[in-house]
């Protein structure tokens, strides 16, 4: 993948099993968000591949990948602020034609009860954290096997960031797969059973959240340590 002349990622092999919570770790520009919208076909990687199980992606279009069960969650939210949370959330399931979109909202109303208390609100005045678990609620409602969440705690005030991600864990236990890039590098660990560290658009490092956590370049880079 690249910008231009620039290579935005050059060295990029990473893997996501079925129920795991991966986490990508790294410095602002190392790739991480590349990465993310290379898997959810928003950029088309130069080289290499992206699979789903035994399916290629590479090329494929954007709602193409997301009927084919992979959300993405963007840094920033981009939620739609001038519709309200209802209809945001049913646009997170334009894809579908299914009988279950009714149950699956009820599914996002229980995993962010303030939701349904905003439910006619205009999603543009909603707090920063509102915003945020509308824009992963807007994600499951496409049914994904596997959710790419960018930055979720970014702008958070520190309890509704352990709000968020009390939440990842739930939709995890529930059976959806997720990647998860996150500058909180201690949190993303805490809940990650996996992660990889990106540098300049290489993954320089791998392996469980626990060795990932102690190992000293990561405490050193990541952790504050």
């Amino acid at each position: 993948m690249a910008y231009g002349e620039i290579p935005a990622l050059k060295g990029v092999a990473l893997e996501v099993r079925a129920g795991e919570i991966v986490a990508l770790l790294g410095n602002n520009g190392a790739g991480k968000t590349t990465t993310l919208r290379t898997i959810s076909g928003l950029l088309v990687p130069t080289r290499g591949s992206v699979m789903l199980e035994d399916a290629p992606l590479t090329g494929v279009p954007a709602h193409t990948i997301v009927r084919r069960g992979i959300a993405h969650v963007p840094e920033g939210r981009r939620i739609f602020n001038r519709l309200t949370v209802r209809e945001n959330l049913v646009m997170g399931a334009y894809t579908r034609s299914d009988a279950g979109v009714a149950g699956d909202l009820e599914r996002v109303f229980t995993l962010f009860p303030r939701l349904h208390e905003r439910i006619t609100q205009v999603a543009g005045t909603l707090s920063g954290g509102e915003q945020q678990m509308l824009a992963i609620g807007r994600a499951l409602m496409a049914r994904p096997r596997l959710l790419l969440l960018d930055e979720p705690s970014m702008g958070l005030a520190p309890v509704l960031v352990e709000q968020i991600f009390d939440t990842v864990r739930d939709i995890n236990r529930q059976g959806t797969t997720i990647l998860l890039v996150e500058q909180n590098a201690a949190m993303a660990l805490s809940v990650a059973q996996r992660g990889y560290v990106i540098e300049t658009g290489a993954i320089v490092l791998s392996g469980t959240a626990a060795e990932l956590a102690d190992n000293p370049d990561v405490r050193r880079a990541y952790l504050g340590e």
